[in-house]
């Protein structure tokens, strides 16, 4: 690519000339702080492409760019699309976007309906639901691969920092999908204000100033006149930055004071604002505050304002030609910010009022120019605010529709207005995850109505933990009548959340009442729900089909509905049948910032792939979702994942990490009554216990859980450690409470809920069944059809099946089910399962060459501690022998244990036997 020459940029100008045949990173982002010649850049490469003979423009001075004419590009033959991000704008949901897509929608005959759908719906609101960030990315990411089959495009993005979030959203997630098409993107964001492409993950170009040599070639090209002294001012205070090197030699307010350059160049720019009529003035005003500044492109079919009669603005160089359309355009973004800082607050009213009466065929922008004139209260205004903000909402522009709102309620005349507005923002904030907002808002409400009661209640779980009082209040609006349908389906679906945490049966109790009166408004995942997260055992019989049909639906689901979908299907066991919808979904919320969903949504991938035995996988999700939850102050959540955290390390013989976690759930969850997490606490330590072998306190672990013989109600660990429970009863030898265990869990009809408890229900049956029967129902279970699907529970039944024939005196089989055993619990990482298995091994006669070479590697204080501990003796019991506390004997064997290649104490013994062949 030939292009002309800027000043001190020749690498940075040969890095954006290597992005156009670069396919395997198409994507650039330029990073700088204001005046570092970030636009000239990207029209220096706007110009190269499009086969420019002289690159030219008023950005390209700015930056100190050198013409120099020549043959045209190399690279000719992209078309070029051009957007930038104006602070006017950033409230207006894909403005940013359209200005780069629309020009595309012509040429979009072949794009799949879908996607056009969504497209229309995110530019219109008036095509189906609203879009989320990952649909309607993809339906952009067809758009602009359909059109580069014919020509190369090249996506330019100036003032990336002030793009609306949906539209930069959709963007980066474009962006991040290009490798490979014909597609290329650059972006200019400014480095002083916080961008949303800052941790896209894209690459970047950081522009740094300019060198001393560079600044005063530029400096001089200017033949300003300059004496020696005022030449070396300007150097000082411009430190490195072209646009001041240009700037300032033609400016009176030139002193060495510490004053931000940024703020010193908009004052540069004041100054010539002030000598400039009231009329043109108020042309550069309307224009400013429209988002006017980045050529004629932008906004295709769109109103938009248009300066007339501003020669003397150009004369003093605050407006330029654009280089397409010879329109007059801001000259910098800085002068446009000075336009609007200049102006008194009753010219920017009267602009506003202006630019009302332009878009008046414009539902958002007419609403947020009315919003912006107003002084005192008026209904009129309001009412178009909130009708905006339905608009934005429908169009997925939530996060902006929180602030319409607001505004909304600030110029509602009537307190109930106020409230109902202020109580929506306060819904659309929580499910955004912005609960110090949603909170604010619900103080700031000041009628303590329905809408403030939820909102209350909605972020008092989710960020405190709040389960009985809460359930209280909200049992208290429901049982009193909300009198709207919509409020009413969301105190439910409330009640329905703190309830499944609290877990108390007495409360639950209290829900299904309340379910059972309103009866048919409940809606149908609120109504499926309801019957999968409380009284599963007596309720949950037809659950699966039920979710299948809803997800089946030909409606679209709302986020939180189909939420509700994915937890219900893992409490009876068939989110598998669901996974690809799950994980589309997760990427979707994760994209479109609907962080509620999002937590949620995560949790059940966390524990689909615990279910499932990509045990790494669900460590890196589970770590994902706690540094998700914490960041956005869900406690709740957070406390959720540290439970599941800590079931998969109970389950991987992690037992310090178990029980750091254990401990941390519990010490959070029981003082405030979260059964839910107190339960999970519970089922750490049996999971924890039983993979040491510890089966009394796993007994007692289990059993606080659920008594044995039956199934506490509204408790989902009670039916989940079931084998848990059988297991450890079996091994303290409590075999009639084992068997009544089993037997319930067959009458109860678990076989029939799930897939997951009919295969634990045909492990318990088999362990606890009477010798002549036994061979037979483990068989059956080991082949059971739900097997596959949960591994770490089937290798369990193996174990005991292993155990079993090995006890039958039949050492074939057992050493070939034991075998298949230890061969699930290594790929699974379950250590301490795995030397279980093979010390089951070691005795059906499976021969096992113990390592001589960790056994050398002990001190002889620790072969001491550890030879004890083989023997039988507790942490207390070495200790009082070797005068050591139990901490330093438990500190001893934890060094111990990696150099013998073992995690528990149940392998001391085989380790040290170095004479075993």
């Amino acid at each position: 690519m030939r292009q002309g020459q800027l000043v001190g940029r020749d690498e940075e100008s040969s890095r954006l000339a290597a992005l156009l045949g670069d396919a395997a990173s198409p994507v650039l982002v330029l990073w700088g702080e204001a005046g570092l010649g970030k636009t000239a850049l990207l029209d220096g490469l706007a110009a190269a492409v499009a086969g420019f003979r002289v690159l030219h423009g008023a950005g390209a001075e700015a930056a100190g760019f050198r013409v120099l004419r020549g043959a045209g590009a190399a690279a000719a033959g992209f078309r070029v699309l051009r957007g930038a991000g104006a602070e006017a704008e950033r409230d207006l949901a894909y403005a940013g976007l359209h200005q780069l897509i629309s020009p595309l929608l012509p040429d979009s005959a072949g794009l799949d309906p879908a996607h056009r759908a969504a497209i229309d719906a995110a530019f219109t609101g008036t095509t189906g639901a609203a879009p989320q960030v990952m649909t309607l990315g993809i339906a952009v990411l067809d758009l602009l691969t359909l059109v580069s089959a014919a020509t190369p495009l090249l996506l330019v993005v100036d003032d990336g920092q002030w793009l609306d979030a949906p539209s930069a959203q959709v963007l980066a997630f474009t962006a991040r999908r290009l490798a490979g098409t014909a597609v290329r993107m650059a972006i200019a964001v400014r480095a002083e204000v916080s961008s949303p492409f800052d941790g896209a993950g894209l690459p970047e170009l950081v522009l740094d100033p300019l060198s001393e040599r560079a600044s005063a070639v530029l400096l001089d090209s200017q033949r300003a006149g300059l004496s020696p002294y005022r030449r070396k001012l300007i150097l000082r205070t411009a430190a490195g930055n072209p646009l001041a090197l240009i700037e300032l030699p033609r400016s009176k307010l030139l002193d060495s004071g510490a004053m931000a350059l940024s703020r010193r160049l908009e004052q540069v720019y004041g100054g010539r604002l002030r000598e400039l009529p009231e009329q043109e003035r108020g042309e550069l005003l309307r224009a400013a505050l429209d988002g006017a500044g980045a050529g004629a492109a932008r906004r295709v079919g769109a109103v938009r304002y248009r300066m007339r009669d501003v020669g003397r603005a150009v004369e003093a160089g605050l407006l330029a030609p654009d280089p397409d359309s010879g329109e007059p355009v801001f000259r910098h973004p800085l002068v446009r910010s000075a336009v609007v800082q200049a102006a008194t607050p009753d010219e920017r009213r009267a602009a506003h009022a202006d630019l009302a009466e332009l878009h008046r065929d414009s539902q958002e922008r007419r609403a947020v120019h009315l919003a912006a004139a107003a002084v005192d209260p008026d209904e009129d205004v309001a009412a178009a605010l909130e009708a905006a903000a339905v608009s934005a909402t429908r169009r997925g522009g939530a996060a902006i529709a929180v602030t319409w709102l607001t505004r909304a309620a600030e110029l509602s005349r009537r307190s109930a207005d106020r409230s109902r507005r202020l109580a929506d923002a306060a819904f659309l904030a929580g499910q955004a995850g912005l609960l110090d907002m949603a909170q604010g808002l619900v103080e700031d409400a000041t009628v303590d109505g329905p809408a403030e009661v939820i909102t209350a209640g909605f972020v008092a779980l989710y960020r405190d933990g709040d389960v009985a009082a809460n359930h209280r209040r909200i049992s208290a609006l429901l049982e009193s009548g909300v009198g709207d349908a919509r409020l009413t389906e969301r105190a439910l679906s409330l009640l329905l959340a703190i309830s499944q945490f609290d877990a108390d049966p007495a409360r639950w109790a209290r829900t299904d009442a309340l379910f059972d009166r309103f009866g048919d408004g409940v809606g149908p995942s609120t109504a499926i729900a309801r019957d999968a997260w409380g009284d599963l055992v007596r309720r949950g019989h037809g659950v699966p089909e039920r979710i299948a049909e809803a997800l089946a639906g030909p409606g679209a689901l709302a986020p939180w509905d189909a939420m509700r979908l994915m937890v219900s299907a893992f409490y009876v066991g068939v989110l598998g049948d669901h996974r690809p919808l799950l994980r589309r979904m997760v990427d979707r919320e994760v994209e479109s910032g609907a962080v509620t969903s999002v937590m949620t949504l995560l949790q059940m991938v966390m524990l689909d792939q615990i279910g499932t035995g990509a045990w790494a996988e669900a460590e890196q999700t589970g770590r994902r979702g706690l540094a998700l939850t914490t960041e956005h102050g869900y406690g709740l959540f957070a406390q959720a994942f540290r439970a599941y955290l800590g079931l998969l390390a109970a389950y991987r013989g992690d037992q310090a990490r178990a029980r750091e976690l254990q401990a941390a759930v519990d010490t959070w969850g029981r003082p405030r009554g979260v059964g839910f997490l107190t339960e999970y606490a519970e089922a750490i330590g049996a999971a924890a216990a039983l993979s040491e072998g510890e089966y009394e306190t796993a007994y007692a672990y289990a059993a606080g859980i659920t008594a044995p013989g039956g199934f506490t109600r509204y408790s989902q660990q009670a039916t989940r450690t079931l084998l848990d429970l059988v297991e450890a009863a079996t091994h303290t030898g409590r075999h009639d409470a084992a068997r009544a265990h089993a037997e319930a869990a067959r009458d109860a009809g678990l076989p029939a809920l799930s897939p997951r408890l009919a295969l634990l229900t045909a492990g318990a049956l088999a362990i606890t069944a009477p010798q002549e029967e036994a061979g037979v129902l483990f068989a059956a279970a080991v082949a059971h059809p739900a097997g596959a699907a949960f591994p770490f529970e089937l290798a369990r039944i193996r174990l005991a099946y292993g155990a079993w024939l090995r006890r039958a005196r039949e050492p074939a089989l057992a050493r070939q089910a034991l075998a298949e055993a230890l061969g699930a619990f290594d790929r699974l990482g379950a250590a301490t399962w795995a030397e279980r298995a093979r010390t089951e091994l070691r005795a059906a006669g499976r021969p096992i060459r113990a390592d001589r070479d960790a056994v050398a590697t002990l001190t002889p204080h620790e072969r001491q501690i550890a030879e004890l501990a083989a023997g039988g003796l507790s942490n207390r019991e070495i200790g009082a022998r070797l005068f050591l506390s139990p901490r330093t004997v438990g500190a001893h064997l934890y060094k111990i244990f990696p150099k013998l290649g073992i995690t528990s104490r149940a392998s001391l013994r085989d380790a040290l036997r170095t004479d075993t062949t």
